[in-house]
Order: C-alpha cells, then structure tokens, then sequence
C-alpha cells in the first residue's frame, strides 16, 4: 500500500529535508482541502504526521486531523506526539485507523507493549526513525545508540506487525531510499511488514521495493515535487491488486502533475 504524506506544520501542509523543522516547503495551506484532492483521485491511504506535536510531545493538530479523517474515506495512519493512551482512544474513537508510537516505543517501551496487547497489532503502527541504523526521536530531535533491529525485536515479540522504518538521513533528499538498509531488516524480520519511508524518488523505486518483497511505502517530495503523480500512485495499487509490477509512464506522470501542480 501507498501512504502520500502529509505532514502538518503551523496548520499547513509541509514537506521538510532530513527532518529539520527549519527547512520546510510548503505544500498546501490547507491539510483537508489537500485530503479531499486525494479523495477525489482515488488515492486508498494517507500517513499523517503532526510534527508540531512531535516536538510538543502532545497533540497539537488534532482538529485538522480529524478534518481530514471527515473528508477522507480510505486508511488514515496518524503520527506525532501521541504519547499516552487517553490520545490513542480519542484518535480511534474519531475514526482513525492506525496510530503510529515512535518514540514512546523506546521511551516507553512497556507502554508500548500493552497498547499492542489492548488494540492489536492493525490499529499500533511502530514508527522506526533513525540514522546509521540507530533510533531517533522526539521528532527526529534526539539520537539513541539502539539500534532499529533491536527495537523492531523487542516489538516483534510484543504482537507488533507494521514497522514505518524511515532513514532521515534520505528523508526530503530525492535520493533513493537506503534498500541496504530495509532489505536487511525485511531479512531479518520475515513476519514483519515494513513500510518504506524516506528517499523515494518515482515509481521505479516503488517496483524496485516491491521486487525485494517489500510492498508498502511512504511518498513524499516525490510526489509533491513531481516525479511522482497521483495517477502515478493509483495505477500502482491497482498493478499490485492485479499481481503486476508495472511502472506509469513518464509521459502519463508529467501530464497528471501539472494537472495536480496546485496541491
């Protein structure tokens, strides 16, 4: 499955490079109204990060997230500052699907554990965020010396089945995403379903992930930048429903992006 991102800063809709709150471009002014174009063109799945929340350690764009959740009708996965269980229930009970714990996976690991034992492993996400095969955290603000195999085992073992594993060193960089990296921790953990984030560039990458056996991903700059299209995305769900592997092509890409240039 493909998630496009939509990163939500000061209420906007922002992309940022390597995580730096600092540098950011802005994609839509408007979070729902970005949420309602994906409606309308058929895209099934949205990754949605409050980074504002992640430095605040606390929601702080809930409203416009559950704005989002009234005008989009496919998957819903929310991150970013959701650090107790009071914030887990308040999301679901607003029709989110699945609740992404990045930090508090580290940090609170036993807390962790029993919100996978009270919503199972389809409702917590584990956001693995990290460099050199080492966790970040707090927004990407803080490096840990675990390593990112090591978490994923420790949630493994507690029922944890989706791991969004992100290389913020590639993350806004249009570099390609680091496959070393995912390849080995999809290696490693077989049962685990890993979601690519960070670095994809176009479809290419996508086919090539899913060539490797893993199928789900995160699009961001990408997408908003150009390389990648919305019926980029569609026609790729719609060729692994199909059991195919077939990429758009760039004539299609460039045509749907300057039809969807203002999102």
């Amino acid at each position: 499955m493909i998630f496009p991102a939509i990163d939500i800063q000061d209420k906007r809709s922002v992309r940022l490079y390597k995580g730096d709150f600092d540098k950011e471009i802005v994609v839509n002014y408007s979070p729902v109204a970005q949420a309602e174009d994906y409606e309308a063109a058929g895209i099934k799945a949205l990754h949605v990060v409050d980074l504002d929340g992640a430095k605040a350690g606390k929601p702080v764009s809930y409203d416009i997230i559950i704005g989002i959740r009234q005008v989009f009708s496919g998957i819903i996965e929310v991150g970013g500052g959701i650090r107790d269980e009071e914030t887990i229930k308040a999301y679901l009970n607003a029709g989110i699907d699945r609740i992404i714990l990045g930090s508090v996976a580290l940090k609170q690991a036993e807390f962790t554990k029993e919100m996978l034992a009270t919503y199972g492993s389809e409702r917590i996400v584990i956001g693995v965020d990290g460099a050199d095969g080492k966790v970040a955290t707090e927004g990407w603000l803080e490096k840990s010396d675990v390593d990112m195999s090591h978490l994923i085992r420790e949630m493994m073992v507690a029922g944890a089945k989706h791991f969004i594993v992100t290389d913020i060193n590639r993350d806004g960089t249009m570099q390609g995403v680091n496959q070393e990296l995912l390849v080995s921790l999809h290696e490693q953990f077989p049962e685990a379903r890993i979601i690519a984030s960070g670095g994809i560039r176009n479809a290419g990458d996508i086919v090539a992930l899913r060539k490797v056996g893993i199928v789900d991903c995160i699009v961001g700059k990408a997408f908003y930048e150009g390389p990648l299209a919305l019926m980029d995305i569609v026609a790729l769900e719609k060729s692994e429903l199909a059991g195919t592997l077939i990429e758009p092509s760039p004539y299609y890409t460039r045509q749907i992006y300057k039809e969807s240039a203002s999102l």
